[in-house]
């Protein structure tokens, strides 16, 4: 047998296991919206840490970190700068959030804002910035697995047939068992790509250079400029000192406020369950040290990888490696799993959100519980193959586009900072600032040449969007006194 069709067939078999852990984890929840967008706020301590730690640690970091690492070098390093603190706004407004929650049967993040504002317009803005948010970030996850099957079978598969595949697996247990799905899958396939990413990424530096000391030598000296200063941008010119940093804030920014992170808090079976997985987060980053190995490893050994980001599967399906058929399978399924487990959270969270946080502002009341249900089911499938049509335009970074994606996310941060800590921000001044923060970042992300600098668009937006917020929340009345006392710190 052809050593690609055993590759192929291990990729399968863990396609066909994830769906059946996605459809065996619904069977319990509850035949209900909060059933199925909040999993009857039922998550250990367990599924709470693996959703969160593979839902972000994507296609983007075990295929494009990889590939920024290659082609890019030190400039990989961003991702591990804001990893190590984007979740920590988490442990001061997290439990606040999650007591909210259960006590006015909040499931989406917008809900919280949209009552704490009084305001239907809010959550329905919230909602489209999510959407066209996440719309690139699912992108990034198709792509990813496009790659995979490419490689795997030798371009066998085509990139759109790979992305198919596999996300037609994604879309069946999404669709049958909401969060419960995702999460029991997340936990899964992070226990299984963590695994495999530090068994790879210790690996091939040894394979390759004698360890990873010997390899970062041996690229000092024959590459020195990858190691040196912030490296070269999504764009791939090089990325100055602003853009840089700039792209580091807008993570760590936007890193705690992605709606279908931020969902997640609802999901908790209590707050101590919550507040151990913000302690315990920060340890899912060191699966970003090995990812980083991955892609130097291949530096001086695999020159001209074109895209980069398929330099791992490049790397491992080589003869000049030699990893019998069966390890490739599995090294091949982690990559998978780094696409599914964020590409199933955007879509559960994009259909949700869809139907809760827009339709039900734009039309409250106009839908029952089961009508919900329904309708939260057909928008994941809409946004999903909206996002697969995207992902078959070529020429897209997948790092790039997830800095894409975190601009009009970031936008959210001043929002949720002032909710909690600064009673005297009006209704107006909210909707005034989103508004001015989300048209900054689109107009600049347009037409870069205006953002000063190379600093990110996001950065100009969220200071638009705050000082505007402030401004005009001084310029107009107070709300009452006894509907904000609702949402004090405790």
């Amino acid at each position: 047998m052809p050593a690609w069709v055993i590759v192929f067939l291990v990729t399968l078999g863990y396609l066909f296991l994830s769906l059946a852990i996605g459809l065996a984890s619904g069977r319990h929840q509850s035949e209900t919206t909060e059933g199925y967008v909040a999993g009857d706020r039922s998550l250990n301590f367990l599924v709470l840490y693996f959703i969160m730690g593979a839902s972000v640690f994507s296609a983007f970091a075990f295929l494009g970190g990889p590939g920024w690492s290659y082609s890019r070098g030190a400039a990989a390093f961003y991702i591990l700068a804001y990893a190590a603190v984007g979740l920590v706004p988490w442990y001061f407004f997290g439990p606040r959030v999650a007591e909210l929650g259960r006590r006015f049967g909040y499931v989406t993040q917008a809900e919280l804002f949209g009552h704490r504002f009084d305001s239907r317009a809010i959550p329905a803005i919230l909602a489209v910035l999510s959407i066209f948010a996440f719309v690139p970030y699912l992108v990034i996850q198709m792509k990813g697995a496009g790659y995979v099957f490419s490689v795997v079978t030798e371009g066998r598969v085509p990139e759109w047939a790979g992305s198919a595949i596999a996300y037609a697996v994604v879309l069946i247990y999404v669709f049958r068992s909401g969060v419960l799905g995702v999460g029991w899958t997340n936990t899964f396939q992070g226990i299984f790509m963590m695994v495999l990413a530090w068994g790879l990424g210790l690996y091939l530096p040894y394979k390759l250079h004698g360890g990873v000391g010997p390899m970062f030598d041996a690229i000092a000296a024959a590459a020195p400029d990858m190691l040196r200063g912030p490296g070269l941008g999504a764009d791939g010119q090089p990325w100055s000192w602003g853009g840089y940093s700039s792209s580091v804030a807008i993570s760590a920014l936007g890193f705690s406020v992605w709606p279908h992170y931020f969902m997640k808090i609802y999901t908790a079976r209590d707050l101590p369950t919550l507040k151990k997985t913000v302690v315990f987060y920060p340890t899912f980053a060191l699966f970003l040290v090995p990812i980083m190995f991955i892609g130097f490893s291949g530096v001086l050994a695999f020159p001209g990888v074109v895209p980069a980001d398929a330099i791992l599967p490049t790397i491992v399906t080589s003869a000049q490696i030699g990893l019998p058929p069966l390890i490739v399978g599995l090294f091949c399924a982690g990559a998978l799993a780094a696409s599914m487990s964020t590409g199933d959270a955007l879509l559960h969270a994009a259909g949700s959100i869809a139907i809760k946080d827009f339709w039900g502002n734009i039309q409250p009341d106009s839908l029952s519980d089961t009508e919900q249900r329904k309708w939260i089911r057909t928008l994941v499938v809409v946004v999903g193959a909206v996002s697969y049509l995207l992902s078959l335009i070529p020429g897209q970074s997948l790092v790039g586009l997830l800095l894409l994606s975190y601009g009009p996310i970031a936008q959210i941060f001043p929002l949720t900072v002032v909710t909690f800590l600064w009673p005297r921000v009006t209704r107006e001044g909210a909707l005034f600032g989103l508004l001015t923060g989300g048209g900054i970042c689109l107009l600049l992300t347009l037409v870069p040449e205006l953002a000063w600098g190379g600093v990110h668009a996001g950065i100009y937006g969220v200071v638009g969007n705050t000082l505007v917020m402030v401004v005009v929340s001084l310029l107009t009345p107070p709300m009452k006194a006894e509907h904000l006392e609702q949402f004090a710190t405790s």
